[in-house]
């Protein structure tokens, strides 16, 4: 575990803590990242109430910490949208009257949300001009803006006086998702004995993160022929168009679920693919954090900030001159995708799929 000194934080009371609100991330992977620093939380206050204040397309991933008891929903866009949503949104936050709040979100109005509460202490990293509002403010360094984003979360508790001991992530869906499951097998003509393999073509940030459909599927007839499994392509609506390429340009049959399902159907199906391959995505951190052998596949990102977490990830990425850009379009030639190759891929697939047996 990287241990930083984070500096211009001090520590958090180790008593008077009974009720904890934790402002939560905005996107899937960022959730699955911060999962280590609110164990790091509970650990330090086993007896507390700890609630997630988290916009609803993440919520589901929270409810599967079991560190989290009570998830309060950011409803925006709807009652929470706009001026007068915040001021209403502040005002119940108010009414559960909050000891203390810990804010993984960086942004400024994570900071005035928790102080029109009237929650009397609010930690956090002083990013986005924030540390007035602040009465634990952690000062953001470079050397912590250049780490793995679990560490940067880990580093910010830690500096409130939340030691880690762990940084693994772990989602451990509950006894509802067999059934879930079951009836998704069922819904989508998917085989109970066949090996189920996921693939995730898509990525919400831009086409540099995203590697090429023709050699997803290239992969994913090789990886079928050699295991007589089935695969299904994960996405949201917005990541249609990638797989229905993929699907296209396949020789067997892929089963296309892209937009079709909510994100704890998602979950409950990725949870029994023996095989992950992706994009950096939201999908492919869980994947790596519910314990599914990961194929990651990095272009115009940084695998050191945000590689996904599991024991049974690997990471294929290709340094070049011009990266990692973090760019959502490619301005040049595409060289770290290109880097990529059908081989490399298939064969690191198939270690994986050894190694589980």
């Amino acid at each position: 575990m990287i241990q930083l000194q984070v500096r211009g934080g001090k520590k958090l009371p180790a008593e008077g803590i009974e009720r904890l609100l934790i402002r939560g991330t905005n996107w899937i992977g960022d959730v699955v990242m911060t999962l280590p620093a609110v164990a790091a939380v509970r650990r330090r206050w086993p007896g507390a109430r700890i609630s997630i204040l988290a916009k609803p397309w993440v919520a589901e991933v929270y409810r599967l910490s079991p560190d989290v008891d009570e998830i309060i929903p950011f409803a925006e866009p709807g009652r929470h949208a706009g001026i007068p949503g915040k001021w209403r949104l502040a005002a119940e936050l108010g009414r559960c009257r909050f000891d203390c709040a810990i804010l993984l979100q960086n942004a400024i109005e994570a900071a005035i949300l928790a102080f029109l509460a009237g929650i009397p202490l609010r930690a956090g990293y002083n990013s986005d001009g924030r540390g007035p509002l602040l009465t634990h403010s952690v000062r953001r360094t470079g050397q912590v803006r250049s780490v793995h984003q679990i560490d940067y979360y880990l580093a910010m508790v830690a500096a409130l006086g939340c030691p880690a001991q762990d940084r693994r992530v772990r989602l451990v869906p509950g006894p509802e998702y067999t059934p879930l499951a079951e009836g998704l097998f069922t819904r989508y003509g998917l085989a109970r004995r066949r090996p189920l393999i996921g693939i995730a073509p898509g990525a919400a940030y831009g086409p540099a993160k995203k590697w090429f459909p023709d050699r997803f599927a290239a992969v994913a007839d090789r990886l079928l022929d050699a295991t007589g499994g089935q695969a299904v392509l994960f996405g949201s609506a917005g990541d249609r168009e990638s797989t229905t390429a993929v699907a296209r340009s396949a020789r067997h049959t892929l089963t296309d679920i892209a937009g079709t399902t909510d994100l704890r159907e998602a979950l409950a199906l990725i949870a029994r693919c023996g095989l992950f391959l992706s994009n950096d995505s939201g999908l492919m951190h869980i994947a790596g954090a519910l314990g599914v052998p990961t194929v990651a596949l990095f272009g115009s990102t940084n695998p050191a900030a945000t590689s996904p977490a599991g024991e049974r990830s690997v990471v294929i990425h290709h340094p070049v001159e011009c990266g990692p850009c973090l760019k959502p379009v490619c301005p040049t030639d595409f060289a770290c995708m290109e880097a990529i190759g059908v081989d490399e891929v298939y064969a690191a697939a198939m270690r994986l799929l050894e190694e589980a047996v």
